[in-house]
């Protein structure tokens, strides 16, 4: 699972000019059963995305092709963590860690 923080690189009238786009790219991944949950930081300096069931490189490769990223508008920060314990909303996203 990864936590995929972004963080505003330009200033917020940038950013918005892009979130129609970015909110389509959201919609994308989540149709596709990559992102679980996302929403803006407070204060509002970026937002964070969790994602999972693709591989490191791919959830990489998907960060680069947010409206966002392209624009210039922001930079990604991913943490890849094992989700041992979850609510049972997530479950199927539960991982057992090699020992």
């Amino acid at each position: 699972m990864f936590v995929m923080e972004l963080t505003y690189t330009a200033p917020i009238e940038s950013v918005e000019e892009q979130m129609d786009a970015h909110i389509a790219w959201l919609d994308g991944h989540y149709a596709a059963g990559v992102f679980l949950a996302s929403g803006r930081k407070v204060p509002r300096d970026g937002g964070v995305i969790l994602a999972g069931g693709v591989s490191r490189a791919e959830i990489e490769r998907i960060a680069t092709e947010d409206p966002f990223t392209v624009a210039g508008v922001c930079a990604y920060t991913i943490t890849e963590f094992i989700a041992t314990k979850t609510s049972s909303d997530l479950s199927t996203v539960r991982e057992n860690p090699v020992t």
